[in-house]
């Protein structure tokens, strides 16, 4: 299901660009860890999948994992550099095709974007198969997305060319979710930290509606002006909360031995 991709050119070497602050060093190492944690939570979905992040101090530049090489596998030094041309900055391989072509738009287009994870998640996936809103305001962990989703009604294919990344970049507006209906997910957040903590929550959110469905018994929605305080109350709090999240979940990784960070 995975294509390959062809750098449009050799491009511009790492040596024109600093690529070693402490900055970049810290996210390259956090992305990993996000994709080797997607992979321990059952997020990712063969080679098919993936993660970008701009280089901090280069918004022009971006990390994505390669073809080829499942979550659990990547490691900070798999981590491949590109611009939107299509030119491999650093690092050996390339992206996957629909990875450079959804990525370098998102990107390029929102610079709000610092990070953005792209999975077929099974749960939040299932919800893209149905009818309707994907979404549905039920439980507490549900609210954390209140008025932060879009929905991408028109499934299009593979994003083999700019055209299609720049139409899910327009299908995305301002918000931080995109459900793809008959397609996945995408989770776009200010920095990799927070791009993690609404993946995961998402994915449970997710779970938890389906099982709900699945009892067969009457849905109970929550109010929308409880809704909206609810959301107020976590919004206030995410992003301390987000930094928390990863930072133990990287914790976790040091424990297994995971060598994410080499």
């Amino acid at each position: 299901m995975a294509h390959t991709f062809t750098p449009t050119s050799l491009g511009p070497r790492a040596g024109r660009f600093n690529l070693d602050t402490i900055a970049a060093i810290e996210a390259r190492v956090e992305l990993a860890a996000c994709l080797q944690l997607a992979a321990l939570h059952g997020l990712e979905e063969g080679i098919c999948n993936h993660f970008s992040a701009t280089v901090p101090g280069h918004d022009g530049l971006f990390f994505v994992n390669p073809f080829g090489y499942a979550f659990e596998e990547i490691t900070a030094s798999h981590l491949l550099v590109c611009d939107f041309a299509g030119n491999v900055i650093d690092g050996d391989g390339t992206p996957e095709a629909t990875a450079f072509y959804i990525h370098a738009q998102l990107h390029q287009q929102q610079p709000r974007i610092k990070a953005a994870f792209h999975t077929h998640m099974p749960n939040a996936t299932a919800l893209c198969l149905l009818q309707g809103p994907p979404l549905l305001w039920l439980g507490q962990t549900s609210l954390k997305f209140y008025g932060r989703t879009a929905v991408d009604e028109h499934y299009n294919g593979l994003a083999l060319d700019n055209r299609e990344g720049l139409r899910i970049a327009q299908a995305l507006g301002n918000a931080d979710i995109l459900f793809l209906k008959n397609h996945g997910v995408m989770v776009v957040a200010p920095n990799i930290a927070e791009a993690w903590d609404d993946l995961y929550y998402l994915e449970r959110a997710a779970e938890v509606q389906l099982k709900a469905m699945a009892s067969g018994q009457p849905l109970l929605p929550i109010d929308p002006t409880v809704a909206q305080q609810a959301y107020v109350q976590m919004r206030e709090g995410d992003p301390a909360s987000a930094r928390a999240h990863l930072d133990s979940a990287m914790r976790r990784l040091k424990r297994t031995g995971s060598p994410y960070d080499q």
